[in-house]
């Protein structure tokens, strides 16, 4: 599928950047001041990661270490995906689902263009959420409400409130009180 909207018309073309040497303190500040989720790291003018809100909570936070302690280089991600600025944003997307990422650097002839976030892409294509939907695979399904429900519960039909005990009334599903009400 194609959207005809490239990669670079929507990604951000001035991300931000930290040092690998910035302690996670100032890089969390830098996150918050330009309400980002993901900040990109450069060396020696060279992208060398990629450290996201996420990274933070799961690798820091999540085992018991102290941020104030670390530096941005001991939780960035270094395996970087990236993605050309020319390529659909429906391919972006599906690399993100493929990789379960939320953000690709935009780099074209070994040059950093800019970020491509989910966000960007929904923003430019919002109907691209249905497809987005359907394609991430539902984690940890057995603990999704709607998975827990047994076959007999659910919104009514007719009155519109959720009932524990749905029956069949003409076709449809709907509470005692409005199966009684059609008696």
């Amino acid at each position: 599928m194609k959207t005809g909207i490239k990669v670079g018309d929507a990604m951000t073309e001035q991300p931000i950047y930290v040092s690998p040497e910035n302690s996670l303190e100032v890089c969390a500040r830098e996150m918050e001041e330009h309400h980002v989720g993901a900040i990109l790291v450069k060396g020696n003018d060279n992208l060398v990661g990629l450290l996201t809100e996420q990274d933070i909570v799961r690798n820091v936070i999540a085992k018991g270490k102290n941020p104030l302690d670390m530096k941005v280089a001991e939780v960035m991600e270094t395996d970087l995906h990236t993605i050309t600025p020319d390529k659909d944003i429906f391919e972006a997307l599906d690399k993100m689902k493929e990789l379960n990422i939320r953000h690709l650097p935009v780099v074209d002839d070994g040059q950093l263009m800019g970020l491509l976030t989910l966000k960007d892409v929904l923003k430019i294509e919002p109907q691209l959420f249905e497809l987005l939907v359907e394609k991430f695979e539902l984690r940890e399904e057995e603990n999704k409400p709607i998975n827990r429900q047994s076959a007999d519960e659910g919104v009514c039909n007719e009155c519109g409130e959720y009932s524990d005990k749905l029956v069949e009334s003409d076709g449809v599903m709907v509470c005692e009180t409005c199966a009684k009400s059609q008696e």
